[in-house]
């Protein structure tokens, strides 16, 4: 399944309030989400048929519009259960959901506000976002030469999808570089995260040091982690960490509700090793995410 192009499956995509096609689930070219980033997302993950952390999940899809000036047209219960209908119809028991928001084709310029405002749901059957055998073995990691923006400067607190245009051109970089995705610093040339997850290393003491998300997503998978660790007792730091402070740590791994907890072998020249605190937590949190959908 994951070979075949996305326009081309099959099945049904919940489309405006209706399940269609999914051949059919079609937009204008001239839409304002495709011309001017008009567009916010979520990205969910499905355990053992069920959606894990939908509502947070659905919280923050209705802050990232409130941020863009977007007034979804359904209540947060609604789009709650049609997540949860679309799995069903769809049948996915481990895959990945992505609830889309977008301004439509009515205006077609900078202005928008006499544009509809379209909402979709599309879930497929989804592995691991990595390739197993990478993440088994650590992931590689150049740094972009792209930095996260200042803060006054994007709604950097949201899943809107312009601020992804600079992940898409670090993560091409890293891979013509042999790399499997790259670290993003902040504006100032603070670790930030990576493309598409946050970061966090260990150090000798057992510590986890993670950046402070000040100018980037606070991710939910992250927020659990922390969770996680600190119920472990292991005692987790935010702060600004240079990059000059990575010959320190010993270990680093990835949070994302795709890349879930990725361990990180190598970020430029500094070598990590997947220690038995990243192994533990990466067993706790597949045990949370299983345990929490069967209930």
């Amino acid at each position: 399944m994951e070979s075949i192009p996305y326009d081309k499956r099959s099945g049904k995509i919940w489309y405006n309030g209706n399940t269609v096609n999914w051949a059919d689930a079609n937009i204008h070219i001239l839409n304002h989400g495709l011309h001017y980033a008009s567009c916010v997302f979520e990205g969910e993950r499905v355990y053992d048929g069920e959606i894990f952390k939908l509502e947070e999940h659905t919280d923050r899809l209705f802050y990232s519009a409130i941020r863009m000036g977007i007034a979804v047209p359904y209540t947060k219960e609604e789009i709650n259960k049609a997540c949860k209908n679309i799995v069903h119809l769809q049948k996915v028991k481990n895959g990945y959901v992505r609830p889309v928001i977008w301004r439509g084709s009515e205006m077609m310029a900078i202005s928008a506000q006499r544009n509809k405002i379209h909402v979709a749901i599309a879930t497929w059957e989804w592995g691991s976002y990595f390739d197993p055998k990478s993440k088994s073995k650590g992931i590689t990691l150049n740094i972009s030469s792209w930095r996260r923006p200042s803060p006054n400067s994007v709604p950097w607190d949201t899943k809107a999808a312009g601020l992804y245009m600079i992940c898409t051109l670090s993560k091409h970089e890293a891979e013509r570089q042999g790399y499997t995705d790259s670290l993003m610093l902040d504006h100032e040339g603070n670790i930030a995260e990576a493309t598409g997850a946050n970061i966090f290393f260990k150090n000798k003491n057992n510590e986890l040091h993670t950046p402070t998300p000040d100018s980037f997503l606070d991710g939910i998978t992250r927020r659990e982690v922390i969770k996680i660790a600190k119920g472990k007792g292991i005692k987790v730091i935010e702060r600004k960490i240079k990059p000059e402070e990575m010959k320190d740590f010993v270990g680093c791994f990835l949070t994302g509700t795709a890349a879930e907890i990725t361990p990180v072998s190598k970020i430029n020249d500094y070598n990590f090793k997947i220690c038995e605190v990243i192994s533990e937590l990466v067993d706790s949190y597949q045990a949370l995410v299983r345990k929490k959908t069967a209930a």
